[in-house]
C-alpha cells in the first residue's frame, strides 16, 4: 500500500508548484484551468470541475498532511459529497470498494463518485480471474519439462483396438508412469470411480475427460495427451473402440506415425473383438490406409484370472492375428511387435514384470524409445490437414502437419477456398513455439478467417505450392467388404486424410488382377467382395486431395457405408473439372 498510497502525494506537491507558476502569470488563467495539466494522468479526478477541484485539492492536502495513514479513497470520499450533491451514492459505494480493496489495493479507488461501481466490478473481476487460476493450478502440472521438447523427435502414437480392450487405461497408466499425471489427480479420480462402482475405469478417466465417456466407460472423442522419453516426445491418441465411432477413430488414425492395437487376451473377449464385425480387424485396417507404417500389438489383461500371463494364450492370440496383418498389407518382419502387458497394474508398460518370464523384450515405453527415426522432409510444401476448430480469442485449428515447416506470422493459404491467413501463434502439444516441423500435433491460432469459414478436412498451404482441389479422380480401390455387388452410381461416405465427404462411383474403368497386377481390357459391369478395380468417383462438394504418387499422406482413403468399411483406395489421378 505504501509506495501506492504515496505517489498521490506527490503529484499533489508537483500540482502546487505549477499552480504558484500559473498565478505569476495571469490570475484569471489560474481559476479556469489550474488544475487540467497535472489531473491528465490522475485516475481520480478526471471528471471533476475546475472549480470545485481546487477546494478538493487544498482539502486533500490538509488531510494528507494531518494522517498520512489514511487512504487516498476514505479522503476524497469525504469531500466528494459537499461537491457533487448526491450524497446516497457516495456513501454507498465506499463500502463496494472497501470491500473489493483489500484483495487487489487499488490506490484511490473512488474519489470520483460516478467512477465507484465500475473500479469494483472491474477489482471483482480481477478477483474472480485470480480466484479461477488458482482452481486450475493443480491441472497443468506436464508442461515444466518442455523448454527442450522440440528439439526430440516426436511420434504421434494412435490406440487402436475393440472396444473395452484397454486402450484408455493403457494410455493414462503411461501417462502416470512418466509422470504425466500426478499421483493426486489419480487418487481423485479412483475415489470418484469407486463412488460409481467402477473403480477399475480410473485410469482412463485421465484421458476420457468428458462426463459423457465416464459415465459409460468408452472413449467418443479422440484423447489427446502426450509423454516424453528420453530420445523422444510421444503425442497418445486415443481413438473411440467403438465402432459407432469409427470415423473419429480414423481422424485419430490420419494423424499417427505409429499404432498401437490393443487387443484383449481374456477369454471371450479376443474372439468378440476379432471375429466378423468386431474392431480389432477394422481398426488394423484403417490404420494401414491412414498410412501408419508401423504396428504394435499389445496383448492386454495377461494378469486377468482366466489367462494368468499365459504364453499359451499369448501364441494363441498371434497365431491369428498375423495372417490377418499381412492380408490387410502389414510385414510381419518388420512392421509388427508383439508384446504382453497389463493395462491395469502397469507390468511391462514401463518395467520387466517377474510374472512373465518367457517375455524377453524391451517393455513398451523403452521399445518405442528404441524406434528408428522416422525421415520427414521440412523442405517440403506445407501441408496440414484441420482436424478440428474452435474460437479462443480468434479461430484456433488444429492438425498435423504432415510436411513443411511453420513459423510465426507466416502467410498461409486455407485450400481449397483460398483464403489468406496469418499464423498468430503456434501451440504443439500446448507448449508455445515459433516454429514447427513436419510430424508435429499443432494448434494454430490464425488471423483473416472466421471459424465458421473452416471445415474440418481444409487444408493449410503455403502459396508458392498450392495443394490440389477438385471433385472428380480417379483411383484404385480394393473392395474389402460388401455383401452385394458394387456398380456405377453406387454411393458411400469417403474418408481422405482428414476429410469426411459424400461420394458417387461414377464409372469403373477396369479390373486389376491381385496377383501379377495386369489390367483388364474391358470394362467391368460390376465388382464384388475382394476385387480390385479402377474407379472413376466424383465427391459432393469440392475437397482437398493429391495423388497417392506425389503425396501419400493425402492420397490414401477409405470408403464407408452403413457404419462398415466396404473399400479402401489410392488416388491415382485428378480429373479437371469439366465446365
Amino acid at each position: 500500500m505504501d509506495p501506492r498510497d504515496t505517489a498521490p502525494d506527490s503529484w499533489e506537491q508537483e500540482d502546487d508548484v505549477e499552480a504558484t507558476i500559473d498565478g505569476q502569470l495571469e490570475p484569471a488563467f489560474t481559476s479556469l484551468n489550474v488544475n487540467a495539466k497535472p489531473f491528465v494522468p490522475n485516475v481520480n479526478a478526471a471528471e471533476f470541475v475546475p472549480a470545485f477541484a481546487i477546494k478538493a485539492h487544498s482539502e486533500n492536502l490538509d488531510a494528507a498532511v494531518a494522517v498520512e495513514k489514511i487512504s487516498t479513497m476514505e479522503v476524497s470520499d469525504s469531500t466528494v459529497p459537499l461537491e457533487n450533491g448526491d450524497t446516497e451514492m457516495t456513501t454507498e459505494e465506499p463500502w463496494d470498494q472497501k470491500e473489493a480493496e483489500p484483495s487487489e489495493e487499488e490506490p484511490g479507488g473512488g474519489s470520483c463518485g460516478d467512477r465507484g461501481p465500475a473500479v469494483a466490478a472491474a477489482v471483482e473481476e480481477t478477483a474472480s480471474e485470480m480466484m479461477e487460476e488458482e482452481e486450475e493450478m493443480p491441472v497443468p502440472k506436464v508442461p515444466p519439462v518442455q523448454p527442450d521438447a522440440p528439439k526430440k523427435e516426436h511420434i504421434n502414437v494412435v490406440f487402436i483396438g475393440h472396444v473395452d480392450a484397454g486402450k484408455s487405461t493403457i494410455g493414462g497408466q503411461i501417462m502416470y508412469l512418466t509422470g504425466m499425471v500426478d499421483k493426486r489427480t489419480l487418487e481423485k479420480y479412483e475415489r470418484e470411480a469407486k463412488e460409481k462402482n467402477r473403480e477399475t475405469w480410473y485410469l482412463s478417466w485421465a484421458l476420457d475427460t468428458n462426463q459423457e465417456e465416464r459415465d459409460k466407460g468408452k472413449t467418443v472423442e479422440v484423447g489427446r495427451a502426450y509423454f516424453e522419453t528420453d530420445k523422444k516426445h510421444f503425442t497418445i491418441l486415443d481413438a473411440p473402440g467403438h465402432k459407432s465411432f469409427v470415423p473419429n477413430m480414423i481422424g485419430g488414425a490420419s494423424q499417427a506415425d505409429l499404432a498401437v492395437l490393443v487387443i484383449s487376451a481374456r477369454k471371450g473377449e479376443f474372439e468378440t473383438g476379432f471375429e466378423k464385425g468386431g474392431q480389432t480387424r477394422e481398426h488394423a485396417m484403417l490404420a494401414k490406409t491412414a498410412g501408419v507404417k508401423h504396428l504394435i500389438v499389445l496383448v492386454n489383461k495377461m494378469d486377468d484370472p482366466t489367462v494368468n500371463w499365459s504364453l499359451e494364450r499369448y501364441e494363441e492370440c498371434k497365431e491369428k492375428l498375423v495372417p490377418f496383418l499381412k492380408k490387410v498389407g502389414f510385414n510381419p518382419k518388420k512392421d509388427i511387435h508383439f508384446m504382453p502387458c497389463s493395462g491395469l497394474t502397469g507390468a511391462n508398460l514401463k518395467e520387466p514384470t517377474d510374472m512373465c518370464s518367457w517375455y524377453t523384450g524391451l517393455p513398451f515405453i523403452p521399445h518405442l524409445d528404441s524406434l528408428p527415426n522416422f525421415n520427414r522432409s521440412s523442405d517440403g510444401p506445407v501441408r496440414l490437414p484441420i482436424v478440428d476448430k474452435y474460437k479462443d480469442m480468434g479461430t484456433v485449428v488444429l492438425g498435423k502437419l504432415e510436411s513443411g515447416s511453420i513459423s510465426k506470422a507466416q502467410q498461409l493459404v486455407m485450400m481449397p477456398n483460398r483464403h489468406v491467413v496469418e499464423v498468430l501463434s503456434l501451440l504443439s502439444d500446448d507448449v508455445e513455439t515459433d516454429d514447427a516441423g513436419p510430424g508435429e500435433n499443432l494448434k494454430l491460432r490464425l488471423k483473416g478467417i472466421e471459424e465458421e469459414e473452416i471445415l474440418p478436412g481444409f487444408i493449410l498451404c503455403n502459396a508458392e505450392n498450392l495443394c490440389h482441389s477438385g471433385r472428380t479422380f480417379d483411383a484404385q480401390i480394393v473392395i474389402i467388404e460388401h455383401k452385394s455387388i458394387i456398380c456405377p452410381g453406387y454411393n458411400a461416405v469417403l474418408h481422405i486424410h482428414t476429410c469426411i465427404e459424400e461420394v458417387q462411383i461414377t464409372a469403373l474403368i477396369c479390373l486389376v488382377d491381385k496377383k501379377t497386377g495386369e489390367k483388364s481390357k474391358t470394362r467391368p459391369r460390376f465388382v464384388k467382395q475382394d476385387q480390385v478395380c479402377i474407379a472413376r468417383l466424383r465427391t459432393a462438394g469440392t475437397i482437398c486431395l493429391e495423388t497417392f504418387k506425389d503425396f501419400p499422406q493425402m492420397g490414401r482413403f477409405t470408403l464407408r457405408d452403413e457404419g462398415k468399411t466396404i473399400a479402401i483406395g489410392k488416388v491415382l489421378k485428378l480429373v479437371a473439372e469439366r465446365d
